[in-house]
């Protein structure tokens, strides 16, 4: 496709051509651990890549590739990889590049499988972590002036959606060496790209919005091809590969991402204004309401604010448990992203890592429920809200 093709055109036909065979419209799903070579010089410029081909499963796919060059058009970038999980393309990612006695810079409100690696796993390896108040560019830019080797960020964050200046805090990054990584899972290639903002590296949880369907796992990582390269090294010899189905998978549910993706920015919009409006909601976070202190900052670098919502309830966890199971059309799940409404605790989903403690250290109340907009028609989401509230609030004085 050329550079004019708009993304939701990318998203059905990008990545794709190279992998049709016997005059297939769909890739297919290659299962071959091995790929053989009669010609042994051919198999070695192969095997050394000097040649494009296929050798061994843990490493390359026909699959799998095509997934990533999806991915590598929607955001922009030179070259992708992609893992068995969305924390297998963080972990990796940070694995390559840090050693101890280096120095990463990131902020408070990461994911909280993310924020254990930077206070629990790095910590052990002598590599010196700090944490900045999420929007506080100032902070930001004064720790990364005082030198690191990665600039890790993520926005909107999840669960409490904030936001953080993306271009602003790659020149702070770059101005200081630093290789600044950006996790875009909440926002997706159709409202944001890094790699435009001036970031490295862009991380996906691929499980979420991109696969769309919460029928498979995985992770991808894209950016400069230098420095992906050097990432699917660590992953081809560490092994977090992604599996040929769940390849598959993610791929056929990229085709509609750009239908999917619209309609949850329209539903998150209207639920979050609808929540504004309830007397049993303490708070609603939700970048798209002008009332949000990202508000600017989203509008500028987003094209529309995401499917991802949050909301705080008067009465904290005994409300939680008594409102969530009285919804109708939203799965109580541990997951995002999907044509389902999905609405969680962060307690149970986000931050179960985290003790109750270290999530008020973050901003996150016990009270909070994660809510990820759902492809389903907003009248629907809507009375389903209302007919719950109405129900916690004549059953119970909050």
């Amino acid at each position: 496709m050329n550079n004019n093709t708009r993304l939701g055109t990318k998203s059905v036909w990008d990545g794709e051509k190279d992998y049709l065979v016997h005059g297939a419209t769909q890739v297919p799903v290659v299962h071959s651990v091995s790929f053989g070579y009669d010609d042994m010089d051919e198999w070695y410029e192969v095997a050394v890549g000097n040649k494009k081909g296929h050798i061994y499963g843990r490493n390359t796919n026909p699959t799998v590739q095509a997934f990533e060059d999806k991915v590598k058009s929607l955001e922009g970038a030179e070259a992708a990889t992609s893992f068995s999980t969305g924390m297998a393309a963080i972990s990796n990612t940070l694995a390559t590049f840090l050693v101890p006695g280096d120095r990463i810079v990131s902020i408070k409100d990461t994911y909280g499988g993310t924020n254990k690696i930077f206070t629990e796993f790095l910590p052990r390896l002598n590599i010196d972590v700090e944490l900045c108040d999420t929007g506080d560019h100032e902070a930001i830019e004064a720790e990364v002036a005082k030198g690191c080797k990665i600039l890790y960020l993520e926005s909107p964050t999840n669960p409490t959606v904030k936001i953080t200046d993306i271009e602003r805090m790659a020149k702070a990054g770059h101005a200081a060496g630093a290789l600044v990584v950006v996790d875009n899972t909440f926002a997706t290639p159709m409202n944001q790209n890094p790699i435009a903002l001036g970031a490295d590296l862009v991380i996906h949880s691929a499980t979420k919005f991109l696969g769309g369907h919460a029928d498979a796992l995985g992770g991808v990582v894209c950016g400069k091809e230098e420095i992906v390269e050097k990432i699917y090294h660590y992953r081809e010899i560490n092994g977090a590969t992604l599996d040929p189905m769940a390849a598959y998978l993610l791929l056929r549910g990229m085709k509609t991402l750009h239908l999917r993706v619209r309609q949850q920015c329209e539903n998150a919009m209207k639920v979050a204004r609808y929540l504004q409006k309830q007397d049993l909601v303490e708070a609603v976070y939700y970048p798209g309401l002008e009332t949000h202190p990202g508000h600017d900052i989203a509008k500028k670098q987003m094209k529309d604010f995401g499917g991802m919502l949050s909301f705080a309830v008067k009465g904290g966890v005994e409300t939680v448990r008594d409102l969530l199971p009285k919804l109708k059309y939203a799965n109580r799940a541990a997951n995002l992203g999907a044509v389902e409404t999905t609405v969680g605790p962060s307690r149970t989903t986000s931050h179960v890592e985290c003790t109750p403690e270290e999530r008020a250290a973050m901003g996150i109340p016990e009270g909070l429920i994660r809510y990820s907009a759902g492809i389903e028609d907003i009248e629907d989401l809507i009375a389903d809200l209302e007919q719950a509230f109405k129900a916690v609030e004549a059953g119970a004085v909050v």
